[in-house]
């Protein structure tokens, strides 16, 4: 009997193989044509990955899962596209994206190579009018301070102001402003959870002001560990906002459990079972000898210093240091400092051997996106994209929550 995961993959294969032939698509994923076909019919389970990377062939015209009516939204801020992963695989297509970085562009060009629209640099040189339609904007906007000063002198002197006056001048203006232009049906935005406490509460104070008063938005805002989803403490805020009033509840459903992912579980494999990537190939695993490049493993040097600094803090009662995990471990947060030293998160290798950092792959997993995801940037600059990114399978999770409301007219659900 063939499970609902296999029957997905058979109707993402029978779409495919309207556009392309098996011997195009076997050729993608670095496979032989006698897979393909093994897979279209059943008798043979495809690594985790094949579905990610055959959804990333089809059009983004094209609904991924016939369940589910489609819908189009906006990627502001988009690094290297982890918010989108978790709406588009729902049946969204992006209409716009927007990244002023070059090489986190270079990383989404790689990966969503199928857009039918161009990759937009600094969002606050384009006029919202610009910006096509859309149902739903999509933003990890960084955390800039807000300056309010002037706001309480136009208090007193009754004189009135609104987000213009109060987010000029911070990234988050701009997604106010295009929501005030283009009053798209929904929104998503994701920050650090410390935007809640920044300037004693002020900066989400504006924030919260701006979307519900200035923008007559419904807001819902709620911090969520990513350690539910992947070996990796990681606290972001998510605050996800409604044109209209909508039911929306941020327990409909279950998150899973922390602790039941592990480091294991993203490392390279070394009994034989690591796939072999052909857009990685040798870099991140050596197949020959069934380990990691020796690169990766710390210098004496480098990690000398890491104890000898741990230890300094340790003597004044402070918890800073190296974090050292193994198969079982649950990692700190990945930051984009990684590439320095890698201390918050270094893989044991057993005694007598120093530790390793994560490898990209590794770090591109811990963050959830698919082995079908391409690298195509320097270590460092790989380091950095996915210690800015999103974990992705958060963002598919507030991509389930939500989309009841953006594929189906509010009122019904209330009337439901």
């Amino acid at each position: 009997m063939q499970t609902p995961e296999s029957l997905h993959l058979k109707s993402m294969l029978d779409q495919l193989r309207r556009l392309k032939s098996r011997t195009e698509i076997a050729g993608v994923l670095g496979v032989d044509v006698c897979t393909v076909r093994r897979w279209e019919s059943g008798s043979s389970e495809p690594p985790a990955y094949v579905p990610y990377a055959l959804r990333q062939l089809l059009p983004p015209a094209l609904p991924f899962d016939g369940e589910t009516g489609g819908f189009t939204f906006i990627d502001l801020f988009a690094g290297i596209g982890g918010i989108r992963q978790g709406f588009e695989n729902l049946g969204g297509r992006c209409v716009f994206t927007s990244e002023w970085d070059p090489f986190a562009q270079k990383t989404y060009r790689e990966n969503h190579r199928g857009d039918l629209h161009a990759l937009n640099g600094d969002i606050t040189k384009i006029p919202a009018p610009d910006i096509p339609d859309h149902d739903v904007l999509l933003a990890g906007f960084p955390c800039q301070p807000f300056s309010i000063a002037g706001v309480s002198k136009k208090n007193a002197l009754g004189r009135a102001h609104g987000f213009r006056d109060e987010t000029q001048g911070t990234l988050f203006f701009d997604v106010a402003r295009i929501l005030e232009q283009k009053r798209p049906r929904a929104f998503l935005l994701e920050n650090v959870k410390n935007l809640v406490s920044h300037d004693r509460g002020r900066t989400f104070g504006v924030i919260r002001r701006t979307l519900t008063e200035e923008l007559g938005y419904h807001i819902h805002w709620r911090i969520l560990d990513g350690a539910h989803f992947t070996p990796q403490h990681r606290e972001r805020i998510l605050i996800a906002g409604f044109r209209d009033p909508v039911p929306f509840d941020w327990d409909a459903l279950p998150l899973p459990e922390k602790g039941s992912h592990r480091i294991g579980d993203i490392l390279h494999r070394t009994d034989g079972r690591e796939p072999h990537l052909p857009w990685d190939g040798e870099r991140f695993f050596d197949h020959f000898s069934g380990q990691v490049p020796e690169k990766y493993t710390l210098t004496p040097k480098l990690w000398a210093y890491l104890q000898a600094y741990a230890e300094k803090h340790r003597a004044r009662g402070n918890g800073f240091g190296f974090g050292l995990v193994g198969p079982d471990s649950i990692a700190r947060t990945l930051s984009a400092r990684y590439y320095k030293d890698g201390s918050e998160i270094l893989v044991h290798q057993g005694e007598g051997r120093n530790p390793r950092r994560l490898t990209p792959r590794e770090c591109a997993r811990l963050m959830g996106f698919p082995d079908s995801f391409r690298i195509p940037v320097s270590d460092t600059r790989a380091y950095r994209q996915f210690g800015n990114s999103v974990v992705v399978e958060v963002m598919a999770h507030m991509a389930r929550l939500m989309c009841p409301f953006l594929v189906e007219d509010p009122q019904q659900n209330r009337d439901g």
